[in-house]
C-alpha cells in the first residue's frame, strides 16, 4: 500500500528540506504532497527544489491555514492511505511504521500517534488535556491524544468525512467525525518534541478547537459509511 504524507508548509524554511529526508529515509511505499500556504521566509523556493515524482509541491497564493492546507493535499494524494505530517522536528517519521501496522492487520479503520507531553510548557499541556476530555465528554470515547497529528487511515476514508475547517481546529474536526461515524480508532505511543521557536499554535486556537467539537458533535456520514466489522476498542 502506498502511504500519501500530507505535509502543510507555511514559513519552515529551516526545517523543511531535513523533514523530508527523514521522510523519505523510512521503508515505505509513499508519496509526499507537500502544500505551501503562502510561506514568506523562502520555504517557496526550497520545496520547489524538492519536487520529484515522489514529492508533489502546491503552493496557496494566500494564507488560507493549515486545515486548508490539508484539504488541498488530501485532493491531491494518490495513495490508500494518508498520514499527516508536520513540517518540523516535533515528531519522528520513524514512528509511521507503527502508524501502518494495526492497518495492515485490519485491527482498525484510523490510527492515532499518542505523545508524552512532558516536553510541553504547562499551558499547552493543559490545553491538550482539556480538549481531549471534552472530546471524550462530548463523543463517549477515552482518547489519550486528541489534538495529535500523526492521524492515519484510508483515503477514502478522509474524503468521507468531507472537511470544512480551515486552521487548527481541523484536528477536532477529523477526530469529532472519525467518532461520529463509528470507525475503530486505535492509538499507538510515538516520539514527541515540543517545540517553541516559530510556533504557529497558541493557546488561543483552543477556542476553534472547542467550536468545531460541539459543531460536529451530531454530525452524521453521507451515504452508508465505510465501517468494517469488528469489536470496537482502544489501545494505547
Amino acid at each position: 500500500m502506498k502511504l500519501s504524507i500530507l505535509m502543510p508548509v507555511f514559513n519552515e524554511a529551516s526545517t523543511i528540506t531535513d523533514v523530508v529526508a527523514r521522510v523519505q529515509a523510512v521503508p515505505l511505499g509513499q508519496e509526499i504532497v507537500l502544500v505551501n500556504d503562502a510561506s514568506s521566509d523562502g520555504s517557496a523556493r526550497i520545496i520547489d527544489r524538492l519536487a520529484s515524482p515522489q514529492v508533489r509541491v502546491i503552493h496557496h497564493p494566500t494564507n488560507r491555514g493549515k486545515g486548508a492546507a490539508i484539504r488541498t493535499a488530501l485532493e491531491a494524494a494518490t495513495g490508500e492511505l494518508i498520514v499527516i505530517q508536520d513540517a518540523d522536528f516535533e515528531y519522528d517519521p520513524q514512528d509511521l511504521p507503527c502508524l501502518l501496522a494495526p492497518l495492515a492487520a485490519r485491527q482498525a479503520d484510523v490510527v492515532y500517534g499518542v505523545r508524552s507531553l512532558e516536553s510541553q510548557k504547562p499551558i499547552m499541556r493543559f490545553g491538550n488535556w482539556y480538549v481531549t476530555f471534552v472530546t471524550n465528554l462530548l463523543y463517549g470515547h477515552h482518547l489519550h491524544d486528541m489534538e495529535t497529528c500523526y492521524k492515519m487511515m484510508s483515503r477514502e476514508i478522509a474524503l468521507s468525512l468531507q472537511l470544512e475547517c480551515r486552521r487548527f481546529d481541523i484536528e477536532a474536526e477529523i477526530t469529532a467525525k472519525v467518532l461520529r461515524a463509528g470507525y475503530v480508532l486505535q492509538e499507538v505511543p510515538i516520539h514527541y518534541t515540543a517545540r517553541y521557536d516559530n510556533k504557529k499554535l497558541s493557546p488561543w486556537d483552543g477556542i476553534s478547537t472547542m467550536q468545531a467539537l460541539w459543531k460536529y458533535r451530531h454530525w452524521k456520514p453521507s451515504g452508508s459509511g465505510l465501517r468494517i466489522e469488528r469489536p470496537k476498542h482502544h489501545s494505547r
